[in-house]
Formats: C-alpha cells, structure tokens, sequence
C-alpha cells in the first residue's frame, strides 16, 4: 500500500526526471494553471461523491484529489512534512472554544 510521502517522493521524481507520456508529466508540462483546473475539477467530484451512497466512488474522488494536490504542492515546492507541520501546529486547538476564532474571523 503506498501512502502519501511514497506518492509525493514519486510525483516528485517525476518532475525532476520526466517520463514522457506519463501523466504527471503531462501536468506539469502543460503548467500551474493546468493543475489548479485538475485541483478544482476534482474537488468538485469529491463533493458530488459524497452526496451518493458509493463508498467506492467517493474513495476513489478522493484518492484523485489527493493525488492532484500532491501535484499542485510538488509544482510549487511544498513538502508534505510542512502540511505535517502545519496540522501538528493545530492539534487541539479547534477543540477548545476558548482558543476558537469567531466563525467570521475564519
């Protein structure tokens, strides 16, 4: 089973040594603005996933959207230990009302 560091080491290689017609090539060729459309596209397919009862098709979406975002954070240079970073920097703090931000500062 390959989890997320494996998939970014390996999109990351893609980049960096491209294997033609691959598809990871074909995103980061066509460039940022290609990506961002797969980003929202499948983020879309995501949220219609949820809405069915298939839990196969929303697994499936969201294995999509993660890998499109993994992508998106390799074309602009972000590692999986900073979101890793940024998630530990959260734990607990959401949980507790005092530490909250009023919804409409978020």
């Amino acid at each position: 089973m390959q989890d997320l560091d494996e998939l970014y080491q390996l999109i990351l290689d893609r980049k960096n040594n491209p294997k033609e017609g691959s598809y990871t090539d074909y995103l980061f060729t066509k460039g940022l603005d290609k990506i961002l459309k797969k980003v929202g596209e499948e983020s879309t397919e995501v949220v219609v996933a949820a809405k069915n009862d298939s839990d196969d098709e929303f697994v499936y979406e969201v294995a999509d959207l993660a890998y499109h975002v993994l992508v998106l954070m390799v074309d602009r240079g972000i590692s999986v230990d900073q979101v890793k970073k940024e998630l530990a920097q959260r734990e607990g703090l959401m949980s507790k009302t005092k530490e909250r931000r009023d919804i409409k500062d978020l």
